[in-house]
C-alpha cells in the first residue's frame, strides 16, 4: 500500500455505506460511458426501498441500468443528456426525462447551476503516489460533474486505466472511496453489412492525408477506419474513439504529426472498446481525455486544420435536414456532439463535415425521405449539411438549391425508393 492509501485509508467505505449517503430527493450524477459504477449502482438498487424521488444524471452509459426498471420508479427517475440503450423505454413511456443538449454545454448545466448535484459517483484508477486518480475512460461530463457535485464518492477499480490529460481528481477532493475491482464492458462485435463496407470505401475517398478526424464507435465508423490504411499523418480529434484508431496507429496511418492543434495527440473526451484498447490507452503521453466543454467546443475543433467529421443519421430529408436522436416522436438517442463537431469542422481550414447512413432501414424502409416523421428532432439543419454518404454515393449540398440537394440526395436514395422522392419533388414543384 503507498502512502496515498495510507494518508486516505479512512475513506474507503464500501458500496453499500458509500449509497447511504443519498438522502430522498437527492439529485445524483453517475458516471457515463465505460465508467459506469456498476458496484454502487448495484447497491443503490438494494437500498431502493429506502428512498423516494431520487434523481439519477448521467450521458450514455455502457453498462448499468437496473434502476431503470418499472418496479424502481418510486425511488429513481433518471434525466438522460443522452439515451443509451438502458434508458430508452424509460424516456418513451414517461418514467425518465430526456434533455436535448449539445454534449458541448453539459459542463455548464453542472458549473452554472442549472442542474445542481447533491452527489457525483464516478469510477477511477488507483491514486499514484501523489494523490492523483485518473478518471479513466470517462473524463467528458465526469469531471465536470464531480467539480461541481457537493459530495464525490468514487469507485476505486485496478482495472481502470490511467488515461492522461485533464483527466485528474486528487484523492482529498473524494469525500468517500470503495474499492472494487472488475473488467470495463466492452462492445459486442458486429460485422459490417457490405452496405457499410461501401459507405466505408467512400467516405475514406473524402479523407485528405494529414486529416483530423472525428469519428463515433460502431461498424459505419469501423468501416471508414478499415478503409484508411494508405493515408499519411492522420490525427484524431474526437468525441470518443475505439479499437480502430489503435489499428492505424499500429500502421503508422494516424501519428498526429500534421495536427495543427495538440500535435502528436489524441484528443478525446471518452473511449469504448476491447480491453486491448483500454491497455493501450494506460499511461500512454499520445492520448489526451479532456472535457467536452473544450474536445466539443466548435471554435476549438476548428483550429484542427482538414478538420474532417464524420457522423451519422436516422434519416434525412430532401431539403437535407438530419434527424440523428429520434424516430418519429420516439425518442433514440441524443444531440449529442454531431452539430458541435460539424460546425467546427466546417469553420476549419480545408475542413469537411460528412453525415453517413444506410440508404435503407429494417423493412426496406428509406432514410432519404420526402419530409422528415411527424415528431422527429432535427439535430443538424439544413443549412449545417455539406456531404451525405450512403452505398450509393456522396450527395454534395452545400451551396446547392433546394432543387439540386434534393436532386443529388435522390441519386444516392436506395434505388427502389427514387421514384416516389421524384414524385414528391415534382408535386413540391421543386
Amino acid at each position: 500500500m503507498n502512502a496515498s492509501h495510507n494518508t486516505f485509508a479512512q475513506k474507503y467505505i464500501t458500496p453499500a455505506e458509500a449509497v447511504r449517503h443519498i438522502p430522498s430527493g437527492a439529485r445524483i450524477y453517475m458516471g457515463g460511458g465505460a465508467g459506469f459504477p456498476q458496484e454502487i449502482e448495484r447497491a443503490l438498487v438494494a437500498r431502493a426501498g429506502a428512498l423516494e424521488n431520487v434523481e439519477v444524471v448521467h450521458v450514455l452509459t455502457f453498462a448499468g441500468g437496473q434502476y431503470l426498471e418499472p418496479r424502481y420508479s418510486r425511488s429513481f427517475r433518471h434525466r438522460a443528456l443522452f439515451i443509451g440503450a438502458p434508458a430508452r423505454t424509460a424516456v418513451n413511456e414517461g418514467r425518465a426525462d430526456y434533455i436535448p443538449i449539445f454534449l458541448s454545454e453539459v459542463p455548464a448545466l453542472f458549473r452554472d447551476g442549472l442542474l445542481p448535484l447533491d452527489i457525483a459517483f464516478i469510477q477511477v484508477s488507483p491514486p499514484d503516489q501523489h494523490g492523483f486518480c485518473s478518471y479513466g475512460v470517462e473524463v467528458g461530463v465526469t469531471k465536470p460533474a464531480a467539480e461541481a457535485a457537493t459530495m464525490v464518492i468514487a469507485e476505486v477499480n485496478p482495472q481502470m486505466p490511467r488515461v492522461l490529460g485533464d483527466s485528474f481528481i486528487h484523492v482529498s477532493d473524494i469525500d468517500y472511496m470503495a474499492a472494487v475491482d472488475y473488467a470495463l464492458p466492452e462492445p459486442a462485435h458486429k460485422a459490417g453489412t457490405p452496405e457499410q463496407e461501401t459507405i466505408g470505401e467512400l467516405v475514406a475517398d473524402l479523407v485528405p492525408d494529414e486529416a483530423t478526424l472525428q469519428l463515433g464507435i460502431g461498424a459505419l465508423p469501423n468501416a471508414v477506419l478499415a478503409k484508411l490504411g494508405d493515408k499519411r499523418n492522420l490525427g484524431i480529434h474526437s468525441e470518443l474513439f475505439s479499437d480502430g484508431v489503435v489499428d492505424l496507429v499500429e500502421q503508422g496511418v494516424v501519428t498526429n504529426a500534421a495536427k495543427t492543434l495538440h500535435p502528436g495527440k489524441i484528443v478525446a473526451g471518452f473511449l469504448f472498446g476491447s480491453q486491448r484498447l483500454y491497455k493501450f490507452v494506460e499511461d500512454n503521453a499520445m492520448i489526451e481525455l479532456h472535457p467536452t466543454d473544450y474536445v466539443n467546443d466548435p471554435f476549438v475543433i476548428a483550429q484542427n486544420h482538414k478538420m474532417t467529421s464524420i457522423n451519422s443519421a436516422i434519416e434525412v430529408d430532401l431539403s437535407g435536414q438530419v434527424c440523428a436522436d429520434s424516430m418519429g416522436g420516439y425518442f433514440y438517442s441524443g444531440i449529442g456532439g454531431q452539430l458541435d463537431f460539424i460546425r467546427g469542422a466546417v469553420r476549419s481550414k480545408g475542413g469537411k463535415a460528412i453525415v453517413a447512413l444506410p440508404s435503407l432501414a429494417r423493412g426496406n424502409i428509406s432514410r432519404i425521405v420526402p419530409r422528415l416523421r411527424e415528431g422527429a428532432g432535427v439535430v443538424t439543419s439544413r443549412g449545417d449539411v455539406h456531404y451525405v454518404a450512403t452505398e450509393h454515393g456522396i450527395a454534395s449540398l452545400h451551396g446547392k438549391s433546394v432543387r439540386e440537394r434534393a436532386s443529388e440526395l435522390i441519386n444516392v436514395a436506395h434505388p427502389e425508393h427514387r421514384e416516389e422522392l421524384r414524385y414528391f419533388m415534382r408535386q413540391q414543384g421543386w
